[in-house]
């Protein structure tokens, strides 16, 4: 089977379910595992953000979806070229990931008609069930048994250390720093299985933009940045952005040391095998419990 995959989280499910050799084009954000790398690029973002900042990312995005325009371009010869019998893509966010309708203008155009796979899910068990899906389509369901199962194993452990704590941390994720996003989707699931309070996140609902005194009048002993679409070099820099919050420094958080950068483009905010990793370093930083994780993907940041 020929497979493309239009997002980075599918690309990760194709080679977790071992299927990397039929892989034959996948998005200039698909840098995971490396040799994802060397594969044609049937995707390429409309808008150079290289050099801008989060305010100017944020205005230039909202105003072109506002004017009805994509913000990814498919290269419909490349993809006719390959001719794939499977895509892998989603309908469930504008800004991460091509959707339905550059799609669908782009398979009109192929010679031949591939089966689509649309991944749109909203927590952790949408996730599961995509890879499910996966593996029926490609013949897979074996090693698609045994990577749920390690998944249940090591949620059922973050579990148990939650349920430990005598008392759930107040805790805020920003998605977005210029302007306040909250985290959505099952980023605040995440965090509640870790053994966080996350209220002000929309679980299993989109981010969405908040006023900052909500994040003062909540209180978080713990803060956790995780800037959508960052690696974590990128999530470092940016991170420097919240020290111009009023009040950032009075928050308990920060009194006690507790505020986070992670790396959101490896462990949140692609819904694919990976969350698991990101769970797991949820709660080593909520309750202690062991990381044999990368350390690079988390940092301690001072207001």
């Amino acid at each position: 089977m020929r497979i493309v995959s239009l997002l980075p989280s599918a690309t990760e499910m194709v080679y977790a379910l071992g299927l990397g050799d039929q892989l034959v084009g996948v998005t200039h954000e698909c840098d995971y595992p490396r040799a994802a790398l060397s594969l044609p690029k049937v995707v390429k973002a409309a808008l150079d953000l290289a050099d801008m900042t989060q305010a100017q990312i944020d205005a230039a995005v909202t105003a072109r979806l506002r004017e009805g325009k994509t913000l990814y371009e498919v290269d419909e010869q490349l993809l006719d070229q390959l001719a794939p019998d499977l895509i892998l893509t989603q309908d469930l966010c504008q800004v991460c990931a091509p959707s339905g309708n550059e799609l669908s203008r782009a398979v009109l155009t192929l010679r031949k008609k591939p089966q689509l796979i649309w991944m749109t899910p909203r927590d952790l068990k949408g996730v599961q069930d995509n890879i499910r899906v996966l593996a029926e389509a490609t013949n897979a369901k074996l090693a698609a048994t045994q990577l749920l199962s390690d998944w249940d194993v090591r949620i059922a452990k973050v579990k148990a250390a939650s349920q430990k704590l005598t008392q759930r941390p107040r805790t805020f994720c920003f998605e977005w720093i210029d302007p306040v996003f909250c985290a959505g989707h099952w980023i605040p699931e995440m965090v509640r299985l870790a053994g966080g309070d996350e209220n002000l996140g929309r679980e299993g609902g989109e981010s969405v933009r908040i006023p900052w005194s909500d994040v003062l009048a909540h209180q978080p002993d713990m803060i956790l940045i995780m800037s959508c679409g960052y690696p974590m070099h990128t999530a470092l820099e940016q991170a420097q952005l919240i020290r111009k919050l009023d009040g950032i420094a009075d928050l308990p958080a920060a009194r006690n040391d507790k505020i986070y950068v992670l790396d959101s483009n490896a462990l949140y905010a692609r819904p694919g095998p990976r969350l698991v990793d990101g769970t797991e370093l949820l709660s080593h930083l909520i309750t202690g419990a062991s990381w044999t994780g990368d350390t690079n993907h988390f940092a301690k940041f001072t207001v």
